[in-house]
């Protein structure tokens, strides 16, 4: 069977459209924190981030693999690794004291 480049690109756009439903990555933008707001994560379009825990804001950029969201912020935060959970809110590491977060805004 021969593939023409119609087919070729219809192929790549459906390949790359069940990537992003996949991971939720479209509907990740926005602003989720923990129940009492002393964790807030701001995540905007083109991979930057706002991450502030206790009043310190530290920006970051990140990047989504999977239901892995991946945060590197300048700092003391540094390099943080969240769940994309089914719901749509983010859980921290295992080991960590990070809440999980819902998504407010």
């Amino acid at each position: 069977m021969k593939i023409t480049g119609s087919k070729m690109l219809i192929a790549s756009v459906l390949a790359a459209s069940g990537l992003a439903i996949g991971c939720g990555c479209s509907s990740l933008p926005g602003t989720y924190s923990d129940p009492n707001g002393a964790i807030t994560l701001e995540i905007k379009s083109g991979g930057s981030a706002n991450f502030t825990f206790m009043g310190q804001t530290a920006p970051c950029s990140y990047s989504v693999s999977g239901q892995q969201l991946s945060l590197d912020c300048k700092g003391g935060a540094g390099k943080i690794a969240l769940t994309i959970r089914n719901d749509g809110s983010l859980a921290g590491p295992p080991d960590s004291l990070i809440p999980p977060l819902q998504k407010r805004k």
